[in-house]
């Protein structure tokens, strides 16, 4: 589909003519013009419209039976004009309106109508310059004729006039061309020039489209309130940089400018709404919220001469481009766009490197995944097992002291609580509403995908996502908006969005008023499985899992986590209906024995108490309240439940087992045993038979005072009586809500059967109010919480514990003023490295607690560190930033550690050596 004019004639006659292409878009006029190019030699240019010269004839090319989508063949000739048919007469007629014929038109006639009605997308025109003398091919006219013709002349110069007032510099670019023509002004050629004006996007266009600014798609609309709008977001946010007019500014770049025009015009609209929520304003990126951005971009549109519309410019809309590939993303480094001035040799080599760095990721098999590479990081905790330990043992107990940042990134503001994945040497990571993926041993960004989100969610920044997954060519993230998203590995382009999360009360807050996604997907089977959490107030019938279909996005199947009536624990509610029966949240990821074919969740409490301490009309056959503070082992293929076990029955303390389950084996009743090991916030742990959840021990690290006993054959907790709630009544319990332990995962060494748990030693005051079923119904928390310290406490609220769990005994304890932050890193190196909420990421000797090397952080660590290694290197990450409950509450302990709020940074250490250079 090649545009070639038959111009040996034109040359040989040393004649020169205008040739106006159109093509179905503009990819295909932008080759065609190139073809024109590389056929006439000469300099070409083109716009998006323009005015059509008086007296112009319109003709269709021969198609010769070829499909109208076809273009311009290489036999194909212009038609000669038809004398009996009228002429347009079109100084007053833009080119957008007088294209015009029918569709069903398939043939070389000449095709005139003063209706000016729309011309199909899909048909290329030629549009030959008639001027009363002989044309030949392409509509040939000889220079002196033009010169001596007035009217033609007028019509010419009339045409340039009106494209000068056009705001686009493309079609200032061809209104020069007009002018040149009207003025008989030489080309500087040897040959007479062919000046090739290249027309996309025909169809109806008013004069608003005829201004297009953005190339690659149709301009948006936007409403003259909305341009309003973002003219005093602009005025507050933006003018101090960009100057009050948008070019006037002292320390940013003009707004409305032909260079502005050039840089963004030929982007999507998309791609500045990305750029701005990422990148403005300078000290607090996304903080204006999704809409005000779009408000932003349709005031700057405004300025840039774009008519408002009827309907307004949404984030959504502007969304629908977010992800970046890899030169795209480097394109917006420092807010400017790379061009052809600038894509010299230094520039080609490192895009070609980033390019082949992508190129040479693997797809993640089922085989993979259950046998990772020493090197990768390919989930949550590692592996399927859940272990949070690494093989690698470069860095050791010998050289951690030298251990030295090898680089760190800057991410979106969040709540943290982040994992990185590392796969093929390319570190995998989301934040806020971004998911970037990142040179592992030089942190260079090679893909981003932005993710448009309503104002409410304040760009993510309150949200924590513990994690993402890989699989075969795709990444699955989680979304503050309650979606799973999969994303291209290689280019970060969306293949499939899928809503878990259906708003119940319209809107999807990131509060506890709703269910949010904040675990980590884990991916066997070809199903993506996650769950949700939360839901305190509205979202009635409690939580639930999702399987969804790798390659498709399909809700393949649902597990509900709250037994409904009829199924089995479905009479376990005191009698309570569904719609007052809240919570077992799953709040991080799961585990997966491919062996059984069996994929393990931990559920969290009921978040309205009243549900199992008050009597309802029916009585149930329990209490129980099941499936919380449960593992349930599901089949990955049909999500049915396999076995259940019940770590604590009628949790009303709010004492969730929601966390990471372990997947180890161990020598029980001289054995070795496949376990299922998990604890809850009471630092109580408890391991079952993996098969069937047949219960086999536990371990309490003494942190709690609410269980009294704990039955030895069936591990049933025996409550302390004294503890028992009663209305309004206020009992001293420990651990406090939030846990002795929480989120922060644990980690576990199976050289040495050593699980590694970070703790918080602390208390609270705990009362029940309770409330009407109205209330009840309503959603919410019935229970009060007041934070203390433990009677006997010295200070020291942080602690680490090392216990054995094939002795059940303690190997050591350290024991801290800071609270922990971090979950546990364990590797073959004999390291472990953990965070503390003063800022501290340390590495302890494994075998002995003693702390080896310390940094500190530009915030509390709160997230999963992990290690990885590229090219034979060792690296370990950390992401500081805080932000979530957890740092509330350590503040509160120990308020000497005054943190700073945000700063999400991703931190990447390594040992130096002596072939390391210094980066220039």
């Amino acid at each position: 589909m090649r545009f070639r004019p038959k111009v040996k004639n034109a040359w040989a006659q040393g004649e020169s003519f205008f040739v106006i292409v159109l093509g179905r878009n503009l990819a295909i006029a932008r080759r065609n013009f190139e073809q024109a190019g590389r056929l006439c030699g000469p300099s070409l240019m083109f716009c998006n419209s323009a005015v059509v010269p008086a007296d112009l004839s319109i003709s269709l090319p021969c198609w010769q039976g070829r499909s109208k989508k076809k273009l311009l063949s290489t036999k194909t000739e212009c038609v000669k004009p038809d004398p009996s048919l009228p002429t347009f007469s079109a100084a007053t007629a833009p080119a957008s309106r007088v294209m015009s014929a029918a569709a069903s038109v398939a043939d070389s006639r000449m095709v005139k109508n003063t209706a000016s009605p729309s011309f199909p997308h899909d048909t290329p025109l030629a549009l030959r310059a008639e001027s009363g003398v002989k044309g030949g091919p392409c509509g040939m006219i000889p220079p002196e004729r033009i010169s001596a013709c007035g009217s033609k002349l007028r019509a010419l110069r009339s045409a340039a006039s009106q494209m000068t007032k056009a705001k686009t510099a493309l079609i200032r670019l061809a209104a020069s061309v007009f002018g040149m023509v009207a003025g008989h002004r030489p080309f500087g050629l040897r040959k007479p020039a062919l000046v090739a004006l290249i027309f996309a996007g025909v169809g109806v266009c008013s004069l608003a489209q005829s201004q297009k600014f953005y190339e690659p798609g149709p301009v948006p609309s936007f409403t003259a309130s909305q341009a309003e709008r973002g003219k005093a977001a602009y005025n507050n946010a933006c003018a101090s940089c960009h100057g009050t007019n948008l070019d006037d500014g002292a320390f940013g770049p003009t707004l409305k400018d032909a260079s502005f025009q050039q840089k963004w015009g030929a982007q999507s609209p998309g791609a500045l709404f990305s750029y701005m929520t990422q990148k403005m304003p300078p000290a607090d990126p996304g903080r204006l919220g999704s809409q005000t951005y779009a408000d932003l971009e349709a005031y700057i549109l405004q300025a840039n001469g774009l008519q408002p519309g009827a309907t307004e410019l949404t984030a959504a809309e502007l969304g629908g481009a977010s992800a970046q590939g890899a030169q795209a993303a480097q394109g917006f480094q420092g807010g400017v766009r790379t061009t052809a001035a600038n894509r010299d040799a230094p520039y080609k080599a490192v895009m070609a490197r980033r390019a082949a760095e992508l190129k040479r990721i693997a797809p993640v098999t089922d085989s993979v995944l259950q046998h990772p590479p020493d090197a990768d990081w390919l989930m949550w905790r590692r592996t399927y097992s859940g272990l949070g330990f690494s093989p690698l043992e470069q860095i050791k107990k010998a050289n951690v002291n030298d251990l030295r940042l090898a680089w760190s990134r800057a991410l979106p503001l969040s709540a943290d609580e982040i994992t990185p994945l590392v796969h093929d040497g390319v570190v995998f990571i989301e934040s806020g509403n971004t998911v970037e993926t990142l040179d592992g041993a030089k942190g260079d960004l090679l893909w981003q995908y932005v993710r448009p989100l309503g104002d409410q969610l304040n760009g993510g920044r309150e949200s924590a996502m513990r994690g993402i997954a890989i699989y075969q060519d795709k990444l699955y993230a989680p979304t503050a908006d309650g979606h799973v998203i999969a994303l291209d590995v290689k280019t970060g382009k969306l293949a499939w969005d899928h809503q878990v999360v259906v708003p119940l009360t319209g809107v999807y807050a990131h509060s506890n008023h709703d269910f949010r996604l904040d675990g980590a997907p884990i991916v066997a089977r070809g199903k993506v499985m996650i769950g949700v959490s939360l839901g305190i107030m509205n979202p009635r019938g409690g939580c639930f899992i999702v399987g969804l279909d790798a390659q498709t996005g399909d809700e393949v199947w649902r597990f509900n986590t709250i037994a409904r009536p009829g199924e089995p624990g479905g009479d376990s509610w005191n009698g309570a209906p569904v719609d007052q029966r809240f919570g077992a949240s799953v709040w991080t990821g799961g585990s997966y024995d491919p062996k059984l074919n069996l994929v393990y969740f931990g559920t969290g409490n009921t978040y309205d108490v009243g549900t199992l301490l008050q009597p309802h009309p029916q009585q149930g056959a329990s209490n129980d309240a099941l499936y919380t503070e449960s593992t349930v082992a599901l089949d990955p293929d049909t999500g049915k439940l396999v076995w259940y076990y019940q770590h604590m029955n009628r949790d009303v303390w709010d004492l969730d087992w929601a966390f990471e389950q372990l997947l180890i084996t161990l020598p029980v009743h001289g054995k070795p045993t496949d376990l299922v090991v998990s604890g809850g916030k009471m630092a109580l742990f408890d391991a079952v038979d993996r098969a069937n959840g047949t219960y086999e021990f536990s371990k309490d690290l003494g942190l709690q005072n609410l269980v009294a006993a704990i039955d030895p054959k069936t591990g049933k907790k025996v409550i302390n009586p004294k503890f028992e709630p009663a209305a309004n009544k206020t009992d001293f319990i420990c651990p406090d809500a939030n846990g002795a332990r929480n989120w922060p995962a644990t980690s576990y060494d199976p050289g040495t059967h050593i699980l590694y748990v970070p703790l918080t030693e602390s208390c609270m005051d705990y009362t029940w109010v309770p409330r009407d079923p109205a209330q009840t119904t309503a959603g919410g928390l019935d229970i009060r919480y007041n934070l203390r310290l433990r009677p006997d406490s010295d200070g020291k609220m942080g602690r680490m514990d090392a216990v054995n769990l094939e002795t059940k005994k303690v190997v050591w304890m350290d024991r801290q003023r800071a609270p922990l932050a971090s979950a546990m890193l364990a590797t073959a190196g004999g390291l472990l490295f953990s965070g503390a909420q003063n800022r501290q990421f340390t590495a302890y000797d494994a075998a002995t607690g003693k702390a080896l090397w310390e940094v500190g952080l530009n915030a509390t660590p709160s997230s999963y560190p992990i290690t990885y290694a590229v090219d034979g290197k060792q690296y370990v990450a950390v992401v500081s930033g805080g932000g979530g409950p957890l740092d509330a509450s350590g503040s509160s302990l120990a308020p000497e550690f005054d943190n700073p709020a945000g700063g999400t940074t991703l931190w990447i250490f390594k040992s130096p050596d002596a072939t390391d250079a210094v980066p220039r």
